[in-house]
């Protein structure tokens, strides 16, 4: 997160007696977006090259802010991270002490339950009896995959072709947990002292941290397996994602 900028905020303000101010403002970075970010958001440093940066609006954006309470979607996952930096490189003091928070993402994950319950009902229009007693979740658990299987057109019906889907890392992730994630098509750490730099320039500055992930540390196998090639002077790279189409 070090590495990011906030090139867009969309916000709306509730106030108490009722009334609502929105807002929606994009900003130019001053560095390159990178392709894995273009992918998802669709939206261009051409696109940004004559918008203002975030320091100008910044106090305008914190005085919105003062005093209020915030809502969204995951938000201690991104939001708040985000606009803590971005105010402080602006030189404002962003802080969520004394504001309450009201997350979408935390009443979803509570409110609607994804167990195996719940799918069972949903894929096989079945109440799951006994739950949790091996048998009838290993029954239940066949059932939810064929079904599955059969539910979406665009799923593979082949053991090789379920194994990727199902163990395939995120789209900005090179390994399964994520410990490194792409950037322009390289991998770059994303824990530890490294953090924020490029595979191959810690193979190249630090080759013993490389040996001490692969001999000494318990990380998961296909994340070893990367830093092994990485210290034979092997390193992952990804084809650079097209530009998408802009959406109207």
């Amino acid at each position: 997160m070090e590495l990011d900028r906030i090139i867009e905020i969309g916000l709306v303000k509730l106030f108490p007696d009722g009334r609502v101010e929105r807002l929606s403002q994009r900003f130019n970075p001053f560095m390159k977006i990178p392709v894995e970010s273009i992918a998802v958001h669709a939206i261009t440093n051409e696109m940004l090259k004559d918008q203002p940066p975030f320091r100008e609006w910044a106090p305008r954006l914190f005085e919105i802010f003062e005093g209020a309470d915030i809502g969204g979607f995951a938000l201690n996952r991104l939001d708040i991270p985000m606009l803590t930096k971005e105010f402080n490189r602006a030189g404002y003091a962003f802080s969520m002490e004394g504001r309450r928070i009201v997350d979408g993402a935390t009443i979803f994950r509570e409110k609607e339950r994804r167990d195996l319950t719940t799918a069972y009902h949903f894929y096989c229009g079945k109440q799951l009896v006994d739950a949790h007693s091996a048998k009838a979740d290993a029954e239940a658990t066949y059932e939810v995959i064929l079904a599955q299987v059969d539910r979406y057109a665009d799923l593979p019906k082949d053991m090789a072709g379920l194994h990727a889907f199902c163990t395939k890392p995120g789209p900005s992730q090179v390994d399964l947990e994520g410990r490194l994630l792409w950037r322009d098509g390289e991998a770059y750490f994303n824990f530890g002292k490294h953090r924020f730099h490029r595979l191959a320039d810690v193979a190249k500055d630090d080759p013993d941290y490389l040996r001490w992930i692969v001999e000494k540390a318990d990380f998961a196998l296909d994340f070893v397996e990367i830093c092994r090639r990485a210290r034979l002077g092997v390193f992952p790279r990804r084809e650079t994602a097209p530009v998408p189409v802009v959406r109207p």
